[in-house]
């Protein structure tokens, strides 16, 4: 708990000019209660209500309004000439999108210029006449001047090199691949993006100019198909992983048209939307407006956690301590059926509507949502010390607020703690920056040092805490970033990043822990402690996903996202889906579970204290 100062307090800045909306409040970081008052709000040095208006020059966005009500196309059903032609024109679409210099200087409303060829290329009667209609609307935008000083590709710091090769592709026709051709050709070297930029200092894309458009109502078969575009272009031209796709990501689109186009209300649009999304395999990428719809769906749950443990899933704790007793599920249950169904099959039916880098982070997400479901008794079948039982239990409400978050495996108790003389534990969960030198204050004398990240760190610690690890600077990351000149290309952004060393040093031995549930930012840190010099990751395949993450506006008011630069390790050694590869592997097992012992914990210890330590002793500090 914490608590503002007492008197005013006063809060201002400089007010930027393009900024369209203002965002004003008091933010608390972690659990506990913020009391905010007798705040005053300052625009260029004035109270806002004497701040200057400044009205916005009016976009194309603004002007062009034809299609608010909708798109006005409605499908039925699609024909593999109308499926194939639809593929052909959600590609051209996004190549324009990027590279047009009308589209790329904001004067088409392009999300709209989509809507008038829709029709004409549905009613082409083959490939031929598609190509032709689309030939005909890129003509409709007028000539592409020639490039006095024309964008080239810089190959010496290249990862990723445009995908352009198929505007050779005969499919295209002659026409119609010449005329993209002439469009890429003469890209200007200063070409700025209307509807992406970067991301200063960062570099992730931000995608500016995506409208939500909150007011759509569905069925709307062109406002579906610019979803299905925009998404896939995004991937194409500025996903930083675009490589590691399982699959072609033409094929995708071809499979997803019909999928998503014909999505005849709300649910089923979603529910496309989360298996296209999934195909991307990044744990960051998902329809986070619209996880209610991604099975199993309802407002209760069985108040257990559950963690996929030996590949099956184990009751690991309660999220409502007063149920426990009358519950019947005991730690170290595995769930075998819900329902009368199996968990096999349950696991099999929802995995595509899970979005995530690695199979244990899918597995850790339908963890987490496997009990869901109507309110009211529900049965569950159960395997417990080799034998086999149907318990009848109840599904109830969420948990309520404070609750552990599932998912996250560390220590109960504080966020630094003493196991024993010889060894420290600090856990990430709940840390703050502004401590971490008296962490290692805390820490000196010990053998060794743990830290727990088998969480999401509660604060950006990278730096304030990493410095004190090591004894010079040490590298720890590198990244790739897009490039607005050349779509699609991604580059090394420079040489890798060092943690600098700062007093006090901790020069002990270091256990750093994770496992499925760390992710992103947990990811990002574990990449730089382990650069320290007598440091070890125990643990298991993390979740893959790293890199700042960059929002996408949707149709319908969606929002979905994906890792927006890519992350890597300073000889280029890749993180995304691989995740963090832990130098000591140490799982939990089934009986660790029944008998609440912490295994990697353990793992751990044993790195820490040698082989002078029993079993006992180790298994007795983990448990404290």
């Amino acid at each position: 708990m914490f608590h503002d100062h007492e008197g005013p307090s006063q809060t201002g800045g400089k007010l930027e000019r393009s900024a369209k909306r203002l965002f004003f409040g008091a933010l608390a970081a972690g659990v506990g209660k913020v009391w905010v008052d007798d705040l005053h709000l300052l625009l260029d040095g004035r109270p806002l209500e004497g701040a200057p208006r400044i009205e916005q020059p009016k976009t194309v966005l603004d002007l062009d309004k034809e299609f608010d009500a909708g798109s006005g196309i409605a499908l039925k059903s699609l024909s593999k000439t109308q499926v194939d032609n639809l593929a052909m024109l959600g590609k051209v679409w996004g190549f324009l999108k990027y590279h047009h210099p009308l589209v790329t200087a904001g004067r088409r409303h392009w999300d709209y210029e989509l809507f008038r060829v829709l029709p004409r290329v549905l009613a082409a009667a083959d490939g031929p006449a598609a190509r032709s209609v689309v030939q005909q609307w890129i003509k409709s935008l007028g000539d592409v001047s020639a490039c006095t000083k024309c964008a080239s590709l810089q190959e010496g710091d290249l990862h990723l090199r445009p995908p352009v090769t198929w505007l050779t592709d005969a499919k295209l026709g002659l026409e119609l691949a010449g005329t993209l051709r002439a469009i890429h050709r003469n890209r200007p070297a200063d070409q700025r993006q209307f509807y992406v930029s970067l991301v200063p200092n960062i570099g992730n894309p931000s995608f500016d100019h995506e409208l939500g458009y909150t007011n759509l109502k569905l069925p709307d078969g062109g406002y579906q198909l610019l979803t299905l575009y925009r998404l896939w272009n995004i991937i194409e031209y500025w996903f930083p992983y675009r490589d590691l796709l399982e699959r072609s990501w033409d094929e995708e689109l071809t499979a997803f048209i019909p999928r998503i186009a014909l999505a005849g209300d709300a649910r089923i649009y979603k529910e496309e939307l989360l298996a296209f999304i999934a195909t991307i395999h990044d744990t960051h990428a998902n329809l986070w407006s619209s996880l209610d719809v991604r099975p199993p769906v309802g407002p209760c749950e069985i108040p257990v956690t559950l963690r996929f443990i030996e590949n099956q899933p184990v009751v690991s704790g309660y999220t409502n301590a007063q149920s426990r007793p009358t519950l019947g599920l005991q730690r170290g249950d595995v769930v075998t059926a819900l329902d009368g169904v199996p968990v096999t099959q349950l696991v099999e039916r929802w995995s595509p509507f899970y979005a995530a880098s690695n199979q244990p982070r899918r597995l850790n997400d339908i963890a987490m949502s496997m009990t869901r479901g109507p309110c009211g008794t529900v049965s569950i079948g159960v395997s417990r010390d080799g034998g086999s039982a149907e318990l009848k239990v109840e599904r109830t409400p969420q948990p309520s607020p404070g609750a552990t978050p599932p998912g996250w495996h560390d220590r109960p108790g504080g966020t630094f703690q003493k196991l024993s003389a010889d060894v420290a534990y600090l856990k990430l969960s709940s840390i703050k920056a502004s401590e971490a030198g008296a962490y290692i204050e805390a820490a000196a004398g010990t053998k060794g040092l743990v830290i727990d990240i088998r969480n999401y760190p509660s604060e950006f610690v990278v730096f304030a805490l990493g410095s004190h690890l090591v004894d010079r600077a040490t590298e720890f990351a590198r990244f790739t970033a897009g490039d607005p000149a050349n779509p699609g290309a991604f580059h090394w952004g420079g040489p890798p990043l060092s943690l600098p060393p700062t007093p006090p040093h901790y020069g002990g031995k270091i256990a750093i822990l994770v496992d499925e549930s760390s992710l992103s930012q947990a990811e990002y840190t574990t990449m730089a402690f382990r650069s320290a010099p007598n440091a070890l990751v125990v643990g298991s395949t993390t979740a893959g996903a790293d890199g700042n993450v960059s929002p996408i506006p949707l149709p319908g008011g969606l929002r979905a996202a994906i890792s927006g630069i890519g992350v890597f390790y300073p000889d280029k050694k890749p993180t995304q889906r691989i995740g963090i590869v832990a130098t000591i592997e140490a799982r939990p097992t089934i009986r660790g579970i029944r008998s609440g012992r912490d295994e990697v914990l353990e793992a751990a210890l044993r790195y820490i204290l040698g082989s002078d330590a029993s079993a006992a002793e180790i298994e007795r500090l983990a448990k404290q």
